[in-house]
C-alpha cells in the first residue's frame, strides 16, 4: 500500500467533507487505488469547527506555510477560496515540489496565467476538478474523456443558487425577492449572494471550461455577464406561454476565431435536456464533432459531493506517482493560444422583448417601425387585452439579430410617449436538444 500524504490549507465545508469521506469510505478508496490516504496536516483559523470535522490537535496550525513547507506533505490542498493567500500558498507549495489541489475556481479565472506555468516549471500536478460543477466530472471529461473531440459548443447552468431560485420562480409563481429569502434560509444562497446572482461565480467557471474545451488564454473580465436579478413572474409566464424555461447559461464556443463565451439568463426550449435540470443541480452540455451531443448531470455544490471531487483529484495523482500525465490545461503548453473574446454587442441570437405600453391603437406599429430601423424582424408578438392603469405588457420574439441593434433600438422605443418605464430581454437559445 503506497501511502499519500495530504495537507489542507482550510478546514470549512469542504475540507471537513474530505475528513468525513475519508473516515468513512476508507477500505473502499484503499480496495480501489492501493493508496493509504493520510492528512498530516491541517493549516485553519478555526480549530474548534475542524476538531469537530475529526482532525487531531497534533496536525492543526494556523500558519499556512507549516503545511505549505513541510516534509511529511505531498499534496496540498487548497480549500480556502478567495485570492489572497491562496494564490501566494500555492504558488510557494509549488517551489517547495508539491503537487496541488484546488477548488478555487475565483483564483484560476484570475491567474491562469500565473498558476499554470508555475506548475509546469515546478513538474508538479495543480489538479481542479471541484472548481467547477462540484460532483460533476467536467475537468477531466474535457482533459480525458473527450481528448479527441473538437468542441462545437459548451453550455452550462453551473451554479446552484441561481437554478434553484429561477426554478422555484417558475414552478411556485412567487418572485425573485421571495425564492431569494428562502434559498438564504435553506443554506442554498449566501447572506451576500451578490456573486451568485450576479453571475459571477458561473463566469468564473465558465472560463475554465472554455480553457479546457479550447485551449485558450483570455482575459476573464471581458466576458460579458447578467445576472438574474432582473428576472420577473412576468417574464418566468411568458417564457412558458412560448414555450421556453429560463435558466442561467453559461456559453463557450469558438465563433470566427474568436471566443463567444457570456453568462446570461436564456430561455431555452422546455424540451430541451437542460431546461429539466431543477434545484440545486448542475448540467453542462456540450457537443462533440463525433460524439453529438452529452449531458453531464451532478449536485454542483455542497461538502461531500465537492469533496469528492478532491479526493479523485488527491487520488489522480497518487496513482500517477507524482508524474504529469494530462496538462493541467488539456492542451500541450505550446499550443496554448491567446484569443480575443467576442465583445457584447457582437452577440447574435433571437431575444425576448417585454415593454410597457399605454393600450391604445398604432403603439405596435410605432415599435415595429423602430426595430425594422435596426435591422430587427419580429418572429411573434404576445399582448395581454386587460391593461393596468391603461398599460400593457407588449412581448415581442425576435428572429436573430446583434445584441448591439436590440440595445440601439430599445433605447430609442424607451423614448416614445407610448412606453411607460424600462424594458426587458432576455436571449433566447434554440437549438438544445
Amino acid at each position: 500500500m503506497s501511502v499519500l500524504r495530504v495537507g489542507l490549507l482550510g478546514c470549512g465545508t469542504v475540507g471537513s467533507g474530505v475528513f468525513q469521506i475519508l473516515s468513512r469510505n476508507r477500505e473502499l478508496l484503499e480496495q480501489r487505488t492501493g493508496l493509504s490516504i493520510q492528512v498530516t496536516r491541517v493549516a485553519t483559523k478555526d480549530f474548534d469547527r475542524a476538531r469537530e470535522a475529526g482532525v487531531a490537535d497534533e496536525l492543526l496550525t494556523d500558519d499556512l506555510m507549516n503545511v505549505v513547507e513541510a516534509d511529511d506533505v505531498d499534496v496540498v490542498c487548497e480549500l480556502m477560496g478567495g485570492l489572497e493567500p491562496a494564490r501566494t500558498a500555492i504558488l510557494a507549495a509549488l517551489k517547495a515540489g508539491k503537487h496541488i489541489v484546488t477548488a478555487n475556481k475565483a483564483l484560476l479565472a484570475h491567474h491562469a496565467a500565473d498558476l499554470f506555468p508555475a506548475a509546469a516549471e515546478a513538474g508538479r500536478e495543480l489538479a481542479y476538478e471541484a472548481s467547477v460543477g462540484g460532483s460533476i466530472p467536467i475537468i477531466r471529461a474535457l482533459k480525458e474523456g473527450y481528448v479527441a473531440e473538437n468542441i462545437q459548443g459548451l453550455y452550462g447552468i453551473i451554479n446552484g443558487t441561481t437554478n434553484y431560485i429561477l426554478s422555484a420562480m417558475a414552478d411556485s409563481g412567487r418572485d425573485f425577492s421571495d425564492v431569494l429569502a428562502e434559498a438564504q434560509q435553506l443554506g442554498y444562497a449566501e447572506a451576500d449572494p451578490t456573486f451568485d446572482v450576479e453571475g459571477v461565480d458561473a463566469a468564473h467557471k465558465v472560463a475554465i471550461l472554455a480553457m479546457l474545451a479550447y485551449g485558450v488564454r483570455f482575459d476573464y473580465r471581458k466576458i460579458p455577464t447578467e445576472g438574474i436579478t432582473g428576472i420577473s413572474k412576468a417574464d418566468i409566464d411568458f417564457a412558458h406561454r412560448f414555450g421556453y424555461r429560463i435558466k442561467l447559461i453559461a456559453i463557450a464556443r469558438l465563433q470566427d476565431e474568436r471566443l463567444d463565451v457570456r453568462v446570461h439568463p436564456t430561455m431555452i426550449p422546455e424540451t430541451s435536456q437542460l431546461a429539466q435540470v431543477h434545484g440545486v443541480f448542475n448540467a453542462v452540455y456540450l457537443e462533440g464533432d463525433n460524439v453529438g451531443p452529452s449531458l453531464l448531470f451532478g449536485r454542483g455544490a455542497g461538502s461531500l459531493p465537492t469533496a469528492s471531487a478532491v479526493l479523485s483529484d488527491i487520488v489522480a495523482i497518487g496513482r500517477n506517482g507524482g508524474a504529469r500525465r494530462v496538462p493541467d490545461l488539456a492542451y500541450e503548453p505550446r499550443f496554448v493560444r491567446d484569443i480575443e473574446v467576442l465583445p457584447g454587442e457582437e452577440i447574435r441570437s433571437e431575444y425576448y422583448v417585454r415593454v410597457h405600453v399605454l393600450d391604445q391603437p398604432g403603439v405596435l406599429g410605432q415599435i415595429t417601425t423602430v426595430l425594422g430601423g435596426h435591422g430587427i424582424s419580429i418572429a411573434s408578438v404576445l399582448q395581454l387585452d386587460q391593461p393596468t392603469d391603461n398599460k400593457v405588457p407588449l412581448v415581442l420574439v425576435t428572429h436573430t439579430t446583434t445584441e448591439g441593434n436590440l440595445r440601439g433600438a430599445l433605447a430609442e422605443i424607451e423614448q416614445l410617449y407610448c412606453t411607460a418605464g424600462p424594458s426587458t430581454f432576455i436571449r433566447i437559445l434554440e437549438n438544445l436538444s
